[in-house]
């Protein structure tokens, strides 16, 4: 089979992403030509070799350009391996005719408050919220919200600056916290919402003209209350019983209607309570990090595969692997250089550990929430049971020990 055999798909992607390589190996697998559109500056991209340097936030020009190359060779799909390129992929889609997301679902997906209006409107169960400028008067801020209550920025992600407030002080110290987190280029609003009490988990879902097949639902078994929101274990399949699990998945297909959503992967996350599920966040992208390697369909397939295959109308074989499998997102317990870690031999020898990947690297700073973005690493298992895949985690974890060396400020010299 030639490598073009099933098609040729654009992987808009960024420099630091974790995602694109399973794509890139799904891809090859597949005999799909994959094009990376990397968001890089042209002259980067030239010294890099890259085919396609694309500016995700110059869209109407990159959308020019993706068209220009298109018309030497075809593509069957483009899709956004990170939220990043996800309204670029929208608009360069559309223009070339091919299987999309609306470009205003693509910004639902990414903007939390735009998300929160959508759901609202469209009866999903979600947070109460409000938004805020940046520079509003805190204790003006104050007198408008009920606790506890959750600060969020409006577009970062991976749990970054999202700080639980209990009380007043608790808020006015998580939005002082959040001015200095949030970069210049990203929206100078935030939100303030409800905090949600209950069980959360993570729904892996595909669409197909706006119909919903749920690929693995992940239970988070470690508490998520706050004051900060790092996400550690997930587990699938979920322990939940029947009913619950239904529940979820209709709610995450409301909610994908509600934003738009109707083509290619979802990722979801919600709580679910005596009330029911709440959609806490939905993003028109697969699973991040490494966390992808959990999941295995058919005879030995990828989520990437599945994905691809969706794309260049290739046939799909969802049936789940039958086994339980589940990761670990190592946290930062401090913050410092990256020394080293021990423990590692003892870890992977674990019964139902089958990898464990140190993805931080050496002697460089580490930054936990809510500042930081990325996790130490990640470990994986897999077994008959969810209960034995969660101990293996815990256990292979436990035996791994991280040397963090304080990170000494600099300071001029006279």
């Amino acid at each position: 089979m030639s490598q073009a055999a099933n098609g040729r798909i654009l992987l808009l992607t960024t420099p630091r992403s974790y995602r694109v390589q399973p794509f890139l190996e799904a891809a090859k697998r597949l005999g799909i030509d994959a094009v990376q559109g990397l968001d890089l500056p042209v002259q980067l991209a030239d010294q890099w070799q890259m085919e396609l340097g694309l500016d995700f936030q110059d869209v109407p020009a990159t959308t020019e350009k993706i068209l220009k190359a298109a018309e030497k060779r075809p593509f069957q799909a483009i899709l956004s391996v990170d939220d990043s390129g996800s309204l670029l992929a929208a608009h360069a889609s559309q223009a070339l005719g091919l299987p999309h997301n609306d470009p205003e679902a693509a910004v639902a997906a990414r903007n939390k408050f735009v998300m929160r209006q959508k759901l609202q409107a469209g009866g999903v169960a979600c947070p109460q919220f409000q938004r805020f400028p940046l520079d509003a008067d805190l204790y003006e801020v104050v007198q408008q919200v009920t606790f506890p209550c959750v600060v969020k920025p409006l577009t970062l992600s991976g749990s970054r600056g999202v700080i639980r407030a209990d009380n007043a002080a608790e808020l006015l110290a998580a939005v002082s916290r959040l001015r200095r987190i949030l970069p210049s280029t990203e929206p100078q609003f935030y939100l303030v919402e409800q905090f949600i009490p209950g069980f959360e988990v993570a729904l892996e879902g595909i669409l197909d003209n706006g119909r919903l097949t749920v690929l693995a639902l992940f239970d988070k078994p470690d508490p998520l209350d706050g004051p900060f929101f790092e996400e550690t274990i997930y587990v699938t399949p979920s322990r939940l019983p029947e009913a619950a699990q239904q529940a979820i998945a209709g709610c995450t297909a409301q909610a994908a209607q509600a934003l738009g959503l109707r083509t290619g992967p979802v990722h979801a996350e919600l709580r679910l309570n005596d009330d029911g599920p709440w959609l806490i966040e939905m993003a028109g992208r697969s699973i991040g990090g490494l966390c992808s390697q959990t999941l295995r369909f058919g005879v030995d397939g990828s989520l990437e595969e599945m994905i691809l295959r969706q794309a260049c109308g290739l046939d799909l074989d969802l049936r789940p692997s039958g086994r339980a499998s589940g990761v670990m997102m190592i946290p930062i317990p401090e913050a410092g250089l990256f020394k080293g870690v021990t423990g590692l031999e003892a870890a992977q020898a674990v019964p139902l550990i089958e990898s464990i990947e140190i993805t931080a690297k050496l002697n460089y700073p580490l930054v936990p929430l809510p500042e930081g973005d990325s996790y130490l690493g990640f470990i994986f298992a897999r077994g008959e049971e969810a209960e034995a895949v969660e101990a293996a985690l815990r256990q292979a974890h436990h035996q791994l020990h991280f040397k963090i060396a304080p990170q000494i400020p600099l300071t001029m010299m006279n």
